[in-house]
């Protein structure tokens, strides 16, 4: 629609100040005339007064304007909380309404706006602000949103819109949710000390009678094992103590049932935000060591220096430097030997260690046969202990012949080989953390650039036992086992310490000396048999399966939603098996590898569009106050849509149902512009000359009727 639009504008030939003295000239000469009693004393002034005008430059502009559309925003929200139930259809069913509605008012456009899944939750406020900068203030009669209210950006909500702003909200009067809420859970925690996760199960809604139970079980487990019941009270903060067992990542799932209901979908809204997955990373206080050393020798302070450069690691070293069947005369009383604190270090407190290193240590009657078993039983217990053996490991004083001996990976054949031999790994080596990779190991040829060692004990490995290194003839050199819970490493040379010393170029010695006490304490990296998942991004996964064996896989991932599926495992290196994945949603999965079990959590078990599900229009309800807009509940129907003047009352409710109501704005823009002056330059001459030629008539008329007759005394003269 067009219509004229005139203003009168003025175009100045001079300086206001100018023309404003002209103007003010004028009105003294009038004044002066009216004083002086001169009768065209007004015509002087209107002529100075136009010939003002006149210099201003007045103008009469015409412009033709065209009306513009009012634009309605329309906010849907699609975000995964409006997948709950009925909430997808009331949804459609709002917006086809409105945008028919819409379409049926006369100069009026509807502006669209999808609001879908974020990382970060809804982002309503944050869709809804950059909707409504980008149109203009002028035209902008009304913003309706179709949502459940749960927006997670409150802070981007505008202060004010220039429009009501109106919320339809989905939803039904019954609905209702129960959740788990995590308050506090350490990011990390002591092994094999107690921590604690405070958390709370809370309902939301309209809880049915039958639900409101007062308590619910609860379901705790450690890294997908040993599942225990709790029951725990509804409503109120809890806290749980938990033990870590082992170093590195523990995941701790905690969830409870839905809820059982008499009615068919009268039921909790979603079952999503019954559990959590919480990782917490297990860290080692200080790692206890117990250094015997039998005997001094060339390599002893290789042990020491190793474990005393460890700041994590507590060290004990004894040496025995005088034992009891040694006989040189030299008084008890004037030794400054320190008597070996044999019945505390291995009977009272041998719980108290990480692990025992035998260092070429004899058995030469400084323990008791009882002591040897009871380091045996620690073991079994699931303790560790390392033995670095040399000559005396093939003789009558191995400790092989102690009661120690059944728990070593290997028996001594009474065989010490001294020639120079060059360690090298075997297939399983290749393939245990503890030896894989080693520097140095895989040369050209693949025979290794390490140096040589010069002595080693012969031995026969239990079958179960596993040999990681070979020296003279492919004797065994490093063997691992495990025995019941705990571990055992064997060394059957001495001579380590010439890597230290680059001898012939020498070797990883320390790197090797710190996997294999590391393997005997159970570090999570160095575990032969492993199942890992390295989170590169938010949803993309590496798995990296290490075994023993040849093959591995397939790994099954069970989904959140209770969906399993096979991802197929490709050879990576000797003993490792590696896949990369991409989960379809945040959440709890289950990995399995025959037995081995892991839990994986990717982002929130419930990802934050299910933590609060119940629909409430709060979050919204200041800008609906500052605008006049209202709510309404699609369980009720679409409202009707209508136009009120701004300033009105634009939400109420009718016989009919509720109604909201749109502001047109009747907005403009100018589409043609014309100047035209007032009067053309010879018209303001003739304007100016003829008042004042005006008023010099009206002056000059009343001087000739004054003159006609003569004055008194005139003819006298």
């Amino acid at each position: 629609m067009n219509w004229p639009m005139t203003q009168l504008r003025f175009d100045p030939l001079l300086p206001w100040w100018a023309i404003a003295a002209l103007a003010v000239l004028a009105l003294l000469v009038a004044g002066f005339a009216l004083w002086r009693g001169l009768r065209g004393w007004a015509w002087r002034g209107l002529a100075g007064l136009a010939a003002a005008l006149a210099l201003a430059g007045p103008a009469l502009e015409i412009g033709s304007r065209t009306g513009l559309s009012d634009i309605v925003i329309l906010i849907d929200d699609r975000s995964a909380s409006q997948t709950l139930p009925e909430r997808g259809a009331q949804a459609d069913g709002a917006v086809d309404a409105l945008t028919r509605q819409i379409a049926a008012l006369p100069n009026t456009e509807l502006r669209r706006v999808t609001v879908g899944d974020n990382a970060d939750g809804t982002l309503l406020a944050t869709e809804m602000a950059r909707a409504i900068a980008a149109e203009p203030e002028t035209r902008l009669a009304g913003v309706i949103a179709v949502t459940d209210g749960r927006l997670h950006d409150p802070a981007m909500l505008p202060a004010s819109v220039p429009a009501p702003v109106h919320v339809l909200l989905t939803g039904r009067p019954q609905d209702w949710d129960r959740r788990l809420v995590i308050e506090e859970a350490p990011a990390f925690g002591l092994i094999d000390q107690e921590i604690t996760i405070r958390l709370r199960v809370e309902d939301q809604g309209a809880v049915p009678p039958e639900a409101q139970t007062g308590s619910v079980n609860l379901r705790l487990s450690l890294d997908g094992e040993d599942e225990q019941v709790v029951a725990v009270p509804l409503g109120q903060p809890i806290s749980l103590p938990l033990t870590l067992d082992h170093a590195g990542q523990n995941v701790v799932q905690i969830a409870f049932d839905a809820p059982a209901v008499d009615q068919p979908g009268n039921g909790e809204l979603t079952d999503r935000n019954n559990a959590a997955a919480i990782s917490i990373n297990g860290v080692r206080d200080r790692l206890r060591v117990l250094l015997v050393s039998g005997e001094p020798h060339a390599g002893e302070r290789t042990w020491r220096n190793l474990l005393k450069s460890d700041a994590a690691v507590d060290l004990i070293h004894f040496t025995i430097l005088r034992p009891p069947d040694k006989s040189d005369g030299v008084p008890v009383n004037e030794l400054s030997l320190i008597a070996f604190p044999t019945q505390e270090l291995f009977m009272e407190r041998i719980e108290d260690f990480d692990l025992i290193i035998f260092d070429r240590y004899s058995v030469r009657g400084i323990l008791p046969p009882d002591y040897y078993a009871n380091i045996a039983s620690y073991v079994e217990g699931g303790g560790a202990i390392l033995v670095s053996a040399g000559p005396e490991m093939a003789g009558v004083e191995s400790l092989y012949l102690s009661p120690l001996g059944r728990i070593l990976p290997a028996r001594p054949n009474g065989q010490v080989l001294e020639e120079p031999y060059r360690p090298r790994l075997t297939e399983e080596g290749r393939r245990h953390p503890v030896t894989a990779g080693l520097p140095g190991g895989e040369g050209e040829g693949g025979d290794p650039t390490w140096g040589r060692w010069l002595r080693m004990a012969t031995v026969t490995p239990d079958p179960g036992a596993q040999v990681a290194m070979t020296g003279v003839d492919d004797q065994p050199l490093l063997i691992l086992d495990r025995v019941g819970e705990g571990r055992v490493a064997l060394l059957t040379s001495d001579q380590v310490w010439l890597w230290g010393r680059g001898f012939e170029g020498g070797g990883p010695q320390l790197e090797l000396l710190r996997r294999i006490a590391h393997w005997s304490m159970k570090e999570p990296e160095l575990e032969e048999e492993a199942l890992l998942a390295d989170v590169s991004g938010d949803l993309s996964v590496r798995f990296t399966r290490r075994t023993m064996s040849d093959a591995a896989g397939p790994l099954i991932v069970t989904r959140p939603d209770g969906g399993t599926e096979e991802v197929p495992l490709t050879e990576a290196g000797p003993g490792r098996f590696a896949a990369d994945w991409t989960a379809p949603e945040p959440g709890l999965y289950r990995l399995a590898d025959g037995d081995l079990r892991r839990v994986l959590a990717l982002g929130p078990a419930a990802p934050r569009e299910f933590e609060q599900t119940v629909a409430d229009a709060a979050p919204l309800a200041p800008l609906l106050a500052a605008t006049g807009g209202g709510v309404a509940a699609l369980s009720d129907g679409v409202p009707d849509l209508r136009t009120v003047a701004p300033g009105r009352i634009a939400h109420g409710r009718a016989g009919l149902g509720d109604w909201i109501a749109i502001t047109p704005r009747e907005a403009a823009s100018v589409t043609g512009l014309e100047r035209r002056p007032l009067l053309p330059g010879w018209a303001w001459l003739l304007l100016v000359g003829g008042l004042i030629l005006t008023g010099w008539l009206r002056e000059g008329r009343a001087g000739r009727g004054s003159g006609g007759a003569p004055r008194a005394g005139a003819g006298a003269a």
